[in-house]
């Protein structure tokens, strides 16, 4: 279901978000995840990260939960050899320079978590579909009613970077680091999709123990191997994270590089359902919460 519908569907929640945020959420939490949402006293994950789009009013958020402003932060923060080759910037996607791009490269609007297209064979690349879908994701508004009011405060870009050649089987894994406080708790790691289409997802403490967590319409792989630099990976996130009360620190990791992916406020705007229940309870336990 795309933005547009979705917002249709939704815009009797859009209004009332307007007028009584918490109520707005409150609603939404019970119909998604399927417990009272207690804003009073939160206790779970996806409670803390319901306070957290209330009251985390952080100033960095809005330009950090941009993948091209972010590069700046990685930049600051002294690791400019996590990023990505960046081949191209620019809003207007007509103005993408298409003859000049190397074979394999991928191109992602900013402000969104799946407006992206790989493409690995210019060849056969439709270039006026690529315009047409960029235009459609710079228009794209996030849902006023999920409350990350963060997203879309700095104005949407488009970025070209280069294609990361994956050696892997399941192709290029995504390891998603979990950072309360500024300590890496639990990791899962992506996988690209495989065979029907779907993803495959798997959780991690972090000592890189296997945690037996299930993900609603994923499969899972059983544990895979520890990345060589894990340990490495591990500190670099716990920097990155010191700024702020929790954020997820997405990296790819392809022979022996780690890279840098994007930075996360709101995993699945708190709606994400975890299972079982007792882990939503202790995610929460890791998180403690700033002062109004």
């Amino acid at each position: 279901m795309n933005n547009l519908t979705k917002n249709i569907i939704l815009t009797p929640f859009n209004i009332l978000y307007k007028i009584n945020p918490e109520l707005d959420l409150e609603i939404l939490f019970r119909l998604k995840v399927g417990y009272k949402l207690n804003l009073k006293s939160p206790k779970t994950y996806n409670e803390k990260i319901q306070w957290i789009k209330l009251y985390d009013k952080n100033e960095l958020m809005p330009k950090y939960c941009d993948k091209f402003f972010v590069r700046e932060y990685i930049e600051e923060k002294g690791y400019k050899e996590l990023l990505n080759k960046l081949i191209w910037q620019g809003t207007n996607p007509k103005e993408i320079p298409f003859d000049k791009l190397p074979e394999k490269f991928v191109v992602k609007v900013t402000h969104g978590s799946t407006f992206n297209i790989i493409c690995t064979d210019k060849s056969k690349l439709d270039k006026k579909d690529v315009i047409n879908k960029c235009n459609k994701w710079l228009k794209a508004k996030f849902l006023p009613c999920y409350g990350e009011w963060f997203y879309g405060i700095e104005k949407p870009r488009i970025i070209v970077e280069d294609y990361i050649e994956s050696e892997n089987e399941y192709g290029l894994l995504d390891y998603k680091l979990f950072c309360f406080n500024g300590k890496v708790k639990c990791i899962y790691v992506s996988t690209s999709k495989i065979g029907d289409d779907s993803y495959a997802i798997d959780y991690y403490d972090e000592k890189w123990n296997y945690i037996p967590l299930k993900r609603k319409g994923h499969k899972s792989l059983g544990k895979i191997e520890k990345p060589k630099q894990f340990e490495k990976m591990v500190k670099i996130a716990e920097d990155l994270s010191s700024d702020f009360s929790h954020v997820r620190i997405d990296f790819f990791y392809e022979n022996n590089k780690i890279y840098f992916g994007e930075m996360t406020f709101t995993t699945s705007a708190g709606f994400g359902k975890i299972d079982p229940y007792e882990f939503d309870l202790k995610m929460g336990e890791w998180l403690k919460l700033p002062n109004k």
